[in-house]
């Protein structure tokens, strides 16, 4: 006798939209590959030697400023690039400058301001006015500021608004332009109606956030003290000061800062840390707080810790400040190094500039100021390697302004000049 089996049915049939969605993104990864990259490639293989430092500061300066300037004109809108992709980039879908971002220009804006009185370089107070004229457009009705790059989305963003209010207040400080006060002030407005009772913003947070990062908006809180000093606004400065207790209830007995990351809230990018500090310490300044400014020393102190010898920084720091990083955020090294450099100024205590050096020569080696790429030439990369998982393969504004205000603060005290005024302050 024979047994009959039934034969097995055929498995479902895969939906193509899902199959199409995986094509595509194999695509994508294959398409990025830096093999597939000439520039992406030669850049990886290239700053494995490190690239020529010259002990001087000006001639980084001035191609880190060239950079910027090129990254302004790419746009051809006032507003500056995000960054420039040395790889076919997936987010973006191309290899070459990015969109204008209004987060980084913010950012930039005011270190072109110091830059064109420190190099008594007019142009370069030009380009920031443009670019501070370019952010009003991008102003919602809200007073936010629109987050990401221009064409992505439209929703409202708590840190952008931020970074552009100290722009804008830069921006009224330097020309004077009611239109600058106007808008700072109705971004103030905007920071104050959307701030929790608890300190906390919870509104106009990025959708990549797992919970409210509120140490990262430390620096949010500094944007709001400053346009209550200089828009004579004490409700702002309240406010501010409300955001900072939020703040202070949850920095560790040992200056780690929990929560203060989009990405990863218990392995902070260096980055975001950074903002953190930078935050706290200004804010302290502008409200005559000692008890803030002692808490950004706390974690700026802990952070010259993690300097090794070559002056590198973990691009992530875990909780206790263990490395949680190979690479480097370079974005970070420089904020870090403006850090110590402030504290320096406001402290006069020599400690402060112990990793400044060693930083500054580190950041030089990364520079590539010979390449004929003008996206590339003179501008900083996200991270060290270039490959690192962060922003992988790309050169940054934001990075590249940082660097550039840390060798103008680093030259003027070399040459015993008086320090730079703060960013965002008259």
């Amino acid at each position: 006798m024979h047994t009959t089996y039934e034969p097995a049915p055929p498995p479902p049939p895969v939906p193509l939209p899902g199959v199409a969605r995986a094509m595509v993104a194999g695509f994508r990864r294959v398409r990025a590959h830096p093999v597939l990259n000439p520039t992406a490639f030669e850049e990886s293989w290239r700053e494995r030697a490190g690239h020529a430092v010259d002990p001087d500061h000006r001639p980084h300066l001035v191609a880190a400023l060239d950079w910027l300037g090129q990254a302004q004109d790419a746009t051809g809108q006032g507003g500056i690039a995000r960054g420039y992709s040395l790889g076919w980039n997936p987010f973006f879908g191309s290899r070459a400058w990015q969109p204008a971002d209004p987060g980084a220009t913010g950012d930039i804006i005011p270190v072109l301001y110091v830059a064109a009185r420190h190099l008594h370089r007019p142009e370069l107070a030009e380009r920031a006015e443009q670019a501070a004229r370019w952010e009003l457009e991008l102003q919602l009705p809200s007073g936010a500021v629109r987050r990401g790059v221009v064409g992505e989305r439209t929703a409202s963003a708590t840190f952008t608004t931020g970074r552009v209010l100290l722009a804008w207040l830069a921006a009224f400080g330097e020309t004077g332009a009611g239109i600058f006060a106007g808008a700072a002030r109705r971004a103030a407005w905007f920071l104050l109606a959307t701030l929790g009772e608890d300190g906390v913003w919870c509104q106009g947070v990025s959708p990549e956030a797992p919970r409210p990062t509120a140490l990262c908006n430390a620096r949010t809180a500094w944007a709001l003290a400053e346009a209550g000093r200089r828009l004579r606004a004490p409700e702002f400065s309240a406010a501010a000061a409300k955001a900072f207790r939020a703040v202070a209830r949850r920095q560790h007995d040992d200056g780690w800062l929990p929560d203060c990351c989009f990405t990863d809230p218990l392995r902070p990018l260096l980055h975001s840390v950074a903002a953190a500090i930078g935050g706290l310490l200004e804010g302290g300044r502008v409200l005559g707080d000692a008890g803030l400014i002692a808490r950004a020393t706390s974690a700026a102190a802990r952070v010259a810790r993690a300097v090794d010898p070559a002056g590198r920084v973990p691009g992530r720091l875990a909780i206790g400040w263990r490395p949680a990083a190979s690479w480097d955020s370079l974005a970070g090294v420089a904020q870090m190094a403006n850090i110590w450099l402030r504290l320096h100024e406001i402290t006069r205590d020599r400690q402060w500039l112990e990793p400044v050096d060693v930083v500054l020569r580190f950041l030089k080696s990364t520079q590539n100021r010979t390449t004929q790429d003008p996206g590339v030439r003179g501008g900083l990369k996200a991270s060290f390697p270039v490959g690192a998982g962060n922003d992988s393969y790309q050169v940054l504004s934001s990075a590249t302004a940082g660097f550039a205000e840390s060798l103008i603060r680093d030259e003027r005290r070399r040459a015993g000049i008086s320090p730079l005024a703060v960013r965002g302050a008259a």
